[in-house]
């Protein structure tokens, strides 16, 4: 008769920037054999955790932590704005380092984050995002275009005007007259899958608003609709300078909150400015 398989207990944190909310996993101190079925598991609302997905926060050759990001399917993702801030304050929180100005490794590159401290804990994160791609080669996407600037997508029999923006991962902006219209369990699989799209896409629907502020949903790669997207909500602003709907520094209202955003015309960075929250901590079989 063959022995169970005996399952060990992980430690984790529950952490949320502006809604959009991960598990995060000390890997200087848990082990992890198979991150993606762990990030399938810990992300289900019902019999998991609860979560966009798992953040794993590592040891780095490059830069001072590394991180790893798995989307709710399982699937690896090269950045997530929302998560890297999270893991600038967890690092902090948890004494990982005494620094304020912390550099990450991404699948996505090294980034650059500056924590903003009060009573000992990091409330604020601003992040070094680097310079938007907008190649349609390097995003990727198939237009056979130089650009992909408002060019028309079809999707679900309707047509889509669209500009494309990597962000390290790559991002699909439709503007809409009203972001609250937008059916986004009927349009987002469509788009998120579309054949031009050969490591799929964000997308996100965009309204600009009154004061000139941008409202915007997002349909996201692996997890569907999310409250919040930081390199989605910097797409945003790109796709907005690039389509002259806006400033290069712009707020950006999410589902779940708000970002301030800033595309640099000294070193054509833009730079992602938000909170980070811990929710509770535990353990959990896996």
């Amino acid at each position: 008769m063959q022995s169970p398989v005996r399952r060990k207990f992980m430690k984790f944190t529950k952490m949320q920037g502006i809604g959009n909310d991960y598990v995060y996993v000390n890997c200087f101190k848990e082990t992890i054999t198979d991150p993606a079925a762990v990030a399938v598991m810990v992300s289900d609302r019902h019999f998991g955790i609860g979560s966009d997905g798992l953040i794993m926060i590592c040891s780095s050759e490059k830069a001072d932590f590394r991180m790893r990001m798995f989307n709710a399917d399982g699937s690896e993702g090269e950045m997530c704005g929302n998560g890297i801030r999270c893991v600038g304050k967890y690092v902090y929180d948890k004494g990982l380092t005494q620094k304020t100005t912390v550099s990450i490794e991404t699948l996505a590159g090294i980034k650059i984050l500056e924590l903003y401290t009060m009573d000992g804990e990091v409330e604020k994160v601003k992040v070094d995002m680097g310079e938007p791609i907008l190649k349609p080669s390097e995003i990727p996407v198939q237009l056979g275009r130089d650009t992909c600037i408002s060019q028309s997508i079809d999707a679900r029999d309707n047509s889509y005007s669209a500009t494309c923006v990597s962000m390290g991962n790559p991002h699909m902006v439709v503007y809409v007259d009203s972001v609250g219209d937008i059916d986004i369990e009927k349009v987002g699989p469509p788009m998120e899958n579309h054949e031009i799209f050969p490591n799929r896409v964000n997308t996100e629907f965009v309204e600009l608003e009154s004061d000139g502020t941008l409202r915007m949903r997002v349909w996201e790669r692996g997890s569907g609709e999310t409250l919040a997207c930081g390199t989605g909500a910097c797409a945003v602003l790109v796709a907005s300078v690039l389509n002259a709907k806006s400033g290069r520094k712009n707020t950006v209202h999410l589902l779940g909150g708000d970002l301030e955003i800033e595309w640099s015309e000294k070193d054509n960075h833009v730079y992602m400015t938000g909170p980070a929250v811990t929710v509770f901590e535990g353990n959990i079989k896996i």
